[in-house]
């Protein structure tokens, strides 16, 4: 199997790639990343891997639709798993054109692509070849206590630029689908937490904020509820809804881990107090600050998983407390690589609030 990774050097990306470079008995024959290198792409997060000789990197957007035709062919690819996005929903506040661009321009253009390579296959490769876009639960909008959680056939109610693109790219796929029959996947994942996570989002901003003595910024009374999912545990969903997915279809993939944002601070606070205590003893929770709430901020997300479980036999492997305990472990060993990228790759005047 030949397989195009876009954002592999993203932070699910990344996780997906290395795990699959080191899985036992993988049918991986090729892997290419086509990545652009934007603020979150990082190619350190794939240092080791990288030097697999089945390893490919390619510099490049997926709005490049002759770039990406010339990989599909050249590569001889049979598969494509699309986790290019721009994704900060902050971000899409300020700016929500380059959401546009990427989200939604850019995944019709790679349709584009992929349906044409599809197309022209032999009938023994057709049957095989698949298209796996990788959405998230904040399409659906916002729960409030007492909801239901998200299914597959929750309607879209996206709420923010960020999630109104991802809606609209989740939609070009079942067009494409339905339209010319392109064999494709849809997976909505709720929250992701781990390894390699870029240093805006709210666990490890949290966690380097409190290292480095800031503030713990967090938005309005800390009570919106999220749905957590450690990112080896979306990374072999993914893999798994690849091979035994049926296509047309969309699988909602969650932690089974809701918790509010205030908890999730006080969590980290407690595992730094115990791995790192601060001098003189003091807790690293006396550094949470309440600010002013996002505009539109969602309440709550809640994902139904029960489909790909029934289907497919999948089930989250970590649960919070032990996922979480991981993610603390791992920045405090590569505090390196997240100083890296605050100093030279981001604007650290933003490196604000997060949730």
């Amino acid at each position: 199997m030949n397989i195009l990774v876009t954002g592999g050097c993203g932070f699910i990306g990344s996780n997906f790639i290395r795990q699959r470079l080191a899985e036992a008995g993988s049918p991986l024959r090729r892997l290419v990343n086509l990545d652009a290198l934007t603020y979150a792409g990082n190619p350190a997060n794939l240092s080791g891997p990288d030097a697999d000789p089945r390893y490919h990197f390619a510099h490049g957007s997926i709005a490049d639709e002759k770039l990406i035709s010339h990989l599909l062919e050249e590569h001889e690819v049979d598969a494509v798993i699309n986790f290019a996005a721009e994704s900060h929903v902050d971000r899409s506040i300020d700016s929500p054109e380059p959401f546009i661009q990427t989200n939604v321009v850019g995944t019709l253009r790679l349709l584009n692509a992929a349906r044409r390579h599809w197309n022209a296959l032999p009938a023994s490769r057709r049957a095989g070849f698949r298209f796996l876009h990788v959405s998230t639960d904040e399409v659906y909008g916002t729960l409030v206590p007492g909801d239901p959680a998200f299914t597959e056939e929750t309607p879209c109610a996206p709420n923010s630029p960020y999630s109104a693109s991802k809606a609209a790219s989740d939609h070009l796929v079942r067009a494409y689908h339905h339209t010319y029959g392109l064999p494709v996947l849809t997976t909505n994942c709720s929250n992701n937490y781990g390894p390699y996570h870029f240093p805006e989002k709210l666990i490890p901003l949290m966690i380097l904020n409190a290292l480095d003595g800031k503030p713990l910024p967090v938005y309005g009374d800390g009570m919106q509820i999220r749905d957590w999912l450690y990112v080896e545990d979306h990374a072999a969903a993914i893999w798994l809804v690849l091979q035994k997915g049926r296509t047309g279809e969309t699988y909602n993939i969650g932690g089974l881990n809701e918790q509010p944002n205030i908890n999730i601070v006080k969590s980290i606070c407690a595992l730094l107090d115990r791995k790192c205590p601060r001098p003189g003893g003091k807790s690293y929770a006396e550094q949470i600050t309440h600010v002013a709430d996002r505009p539109g901020h969602d309440r709550r997300y809640a994902i139904d998983c029960e489909k790909i479980r029934r289907e497919l036999g999948w089930q989250p492997r970590e649960t919070f407390a032990t996922g979480l305990e991981k993610t603390v472990d791992w920045y405090l060993a590569n505090r390196a690589w997240a100083g890296e990228i605050t100093a030279k790759k981001y604007n650290r005047q933003r490196l604000g609030v997060a949730g």
